[in-house]
């Protein structure tokens, strides 16, 4: 007796059906894509909208930030701390100042690696640690990787409020803000989060290409120019967490 669950199978076709090409899609597209019956579609596109992993407008349905929870249950209690953290240990060596990586997680970043050096927070960042996506510069990278769609949506979920006075919390400024982000590969935040601390962070690919994670370097505001001192470190490093991603390769080093 087969072990095989075909609607299983049919309902995680349905939502791989929407990438970054095809973010929003009719009923009957949805079909095609998955060369599935249409009434069996809309059995499955109405349960994961009851589910919460996909909204509709009636016509128009699209993933929810909700999905999410899929791969970060994936990520995080599989491999990608224990493939980060060597990498990570090497960058703090050789920058000498505290380094994590996250993923997204609703409206906040959820730290699943870290390797610290002298505390520059009052607040202690430990795995599973939460921030709000918005004032941070991982939360920005992640954002920014979003489909632009998904991410307006995000932007109009996170009711953004002012940490210091340097927060940006207007949308439309927070959105030409990821614009740059996305553009450049990177993002700063300055003071933003906490006053006398500032970030950089660059995004972590999957095998697929697609951004599944953030990694940062945090330093005390007005102490090093880290675009020119630190960026090129910290690029080296998501590289080398992303080839032992492609490779497979969950080993310590």
């Amino acid at each position: 007796m087969t072990e095989h669950v075909r609607s299983l199978a049919r309902g995680l076709a349905v939502i791989r059906a929407f990438d970054a090409e095809h973010p929003e899609q009719t009923l009957s597209e949805v079909a095609r894509r998955t060369g599935l019956p249409r009434a069996a579609t809309r059995r499955f596109l109405h349960t994961l909208t009851e589910l919460g992993y996909v909204r509709t407008d009636g016509r128009i349905f699209a993933l929810t930030p909700r999905v999410l929870e899929l791969g970060y249950s994936y990520l995080s209690s599989l491999s990608l701390p224990e493939i980060a953290a060597p990498h990570l240990e090497a960058l703090v060596r050789e920058v000498q100042e505290s380094a994590s990586v996250s993923v997204l997680d609703g409206g906040d970043v959820v730290y699943v690696a870290r390797v610290p050096t002298s505390r520059i927070m009052t607040v202690a960042i430990t795995i599973g640690t939460r921030l709000p996506a918005y004032a941070t510069s991982m939360g920005r990278v992640l954002l920014a990787a979003l489909p632009r769609e998904e991410r307006a949506q995000r932007l109009a979920e996170l009711r953004p409020r002012a940490l210091t006075d340097r927060t940006l919390t207007d949308p439309a400024d927070l959105s030409r803000e990821l614009d740059g982000v996305r553009e450049a590969g990177f993002c700063v935040v300055d003071q933003e989060l906490e006053l006398g601390l500032r970030s950089i962070s660059v995004p972590v690919r999957g095998a697929a290409g697609s951004v599944v994670a953030a990694a940062n370097v945090s330093t005390r505001a007005g102490s090093r120019d880290v675009v020119r001192e630190i960026l090129p470190a910290l690029r080296a490093c998501a590289s080398a967490i992303e080839a032992d991603i492609a490779a497979g390769d969950r080993s310590p080093r």
